[in-house]
């Protein structure tokens, strides 16, 4: 019996989500859609905000060509600026498959942690959809407030009439990454960190087996110079295939994160699967370490792209490396257009691509 999970409005019972017949699908799986929460926090962006609408305008721009893009805009204002933005930017919402506003109040734009994780099962031929409410904190209460943050997953709930599964604790989707078979990679640095509750190695495992359908844990150490997640793993590795991952490794040796990421990469190569086979490792390339404010390191790396219907979305900063990056991707997802999303404002934020994405399974 799990007491992590509760179906919400049901009593506490015996069966988890996976209990149930849930799964989580790989990324790469086709989408119903793509969710982002609209940037407005300009203590995130602070003189740079403008910049990072245009960046999130280029984001839409290469999603709602093959998938609708549903956008958290919170109230009419934060609506209607998005929409000069989109239009400023040559996107029209109705066009392609489409952009729907929500009326969904946010306190920033980190979607990925903040917003529903999306599980399904099949029954009798019907494929049905919930959502994991894995609860938000803002990294272990760093960031107050983030009550409108927290609530965005019962939110999108009640928007889609889906059901809905709580959590009793905090887990945020950029702390882990899937293969869809039941492989998942995570960091000890994130998930194990008594900010996030003080879980012991077994209790995270029983959380990712009973919500996500883990029965592979593939512990890596920890992230990169930057991060204010405290080493979320979209950082530092992901799946790109039920048996290939692609993990951050530096050229060069003197890079701040040469010893954590080499770790990652032994650690990655001599991992099994759920099926008990051994991964495919592909070597990503870093960029040169990107300033922040003041000089402070943010968190620029190639692995924080994101896979969509047909593209895959990389966050570029200007550097040769950004070819390099892209071919490799070209390489291992053929059948998917490489499109270089600029993300030298966004990164300013401490994020990138992927943290400020999240997808809806088909």
């Amino acid at each position: 019996m799990s007491d992590f999970v509760r179906e919400q409005n049901r009593p506490l019972r015996d069966e988890t989500p996976v209990g149930l017949g849930f799964h989580w699908p790989a990324e790469w799986e086709r989408h119903a859609a793509t969710w982002l929460s609209w940037p407005h926090n300009r203590e995130t962006w602070p003189g740079c905000l403008e910049r990072a609408e245009a960046d999130f305008v280029a984001i839409v721009r290469a999603l709602h060509r093959n998938e609708p893009v549903h956008v958290a805009s919170g109230d009419a204002a934060l609506e209607a600026r998005a929409r000069r933005a989109l239009a400023a930017g040559g996107v029209d919402p109705a066009s392609g498959q489409g952009v729907f506003f929500h009326s969904i109040p946010t306190d920033d734009a980190w979607v990925r942690d903040h917003g529903p994780v999306f599980v399904v099962r099949e029954r009798d031929g019907v494929r049905e959809t919930a959502i994991l409410d894995l609860g938000f904190d803002a990294w272990g209460g760093k960031y107050p407030p983030w009550d409108r943050d927290a609530a965005v997953p019962a939110a999108v709930a009640r928007e889609l009439a889906l059901r809905r599964f709580v959590s009793d604790g905090v887990l945020e989707a950029g702390a882990i990454d899937g293969n869809g078979a039941g492989t998942v990679l995570t960091t000890e640095a994130c998930l194990l960190h008594a900010n996030r509750g003080g879980r012991s190695r077994e209790q995270a495992e029983r959380l990712l087996a009973d919500t996500l359908g883990a029965r592979q844990v593939i512990w890596l150490r920890g992230g990169i110079s930057g991060d204010d997640t405290d080493g979320h793993v979209d950082d530092v590795a992901r799946f790109v295939s039920a048996d290939t991952v692609v993990t951050a490794v530096p050229d060069d040796a003197g890079h701040p994160d040469a010893a954590v990421l080499r770790d990652t990469e032994r650690r990655l190569r001599s991992a099994r699967d759920a099926d008990g086979k051994p991964l495919r490792v592909a070597a990503l390339p870093m960029p040169p370490p990107q300033p922040g404010p003041a000089g402070s390191p943010v968190p620029a790396s190639y692995a924080n792209f994101y896979l969509a219907n047909d593209v895959c979305l990389l966050p570029g900063f200007g550097v040769a490396e950004d070819a390099r990056a892209a071919a490799l991707l070209s390489e291992l997802l053929p059948e998917r257009e490489i499109v270089l999303i600029d993300a030298r404002t966004l990164v300013l934020g401490l994020g990138a691509v992927h943290c400020l994405t999240q997808q809806q399974p088909a």
